[in-house]
């Protein structure tokens, strides 16, 4: 005669495939992990020396050229006019604000 399988005996395999699975997934993860956090390391490390290069690559001779020193300057002078506008702008907003509020405070009716 046929044996018939105990279903007791087929789920607590089915925990132990499962479990098997995860401990597999877990070990696969922290091994991705610990390589990720070398990669890390290693591309913070480049960072680092490629931002001492890019100092090293600065021409004190620029501090001395007056074309290049104007050029700063006109920089400088553009980026302050564009936040003036900005500020403009905002306070503009800000006064719009308040005498809003003021107008809807005061159209209010009072309740006593």
């Amino acid at each position: 005669m046929g044996e018939t399988e105990d279903p007791k005996n087929d789920s607590a395999a089915k925990v132990e495939k499962d479990q098997k699975h995860e401990k597999k997934e877990k070990d696969k993860h922290d091994q991705e992990k610990e390589n990720g956090e070398k990669d890390n390391k290693d591309k913070k490390k480049k960072d680092k020396d490629g931002a001492k290069d890019k100092k090293k690559d600065k021409n004190p001779e620029d501090k001395k050229d007056p074309s290049k020193l104007r050029a700063k300057l006109e920089k400088i002078e553009q980026k302050m006019q564009d936040l003036q506008l900005k500020k403009d702008e905002i306070l503009r907003m800000i006064s719009e604000a308040e005498s809003n509020a003021a107008h809807s405070s005061a159209a209010a009716p009072a309740t006593a």
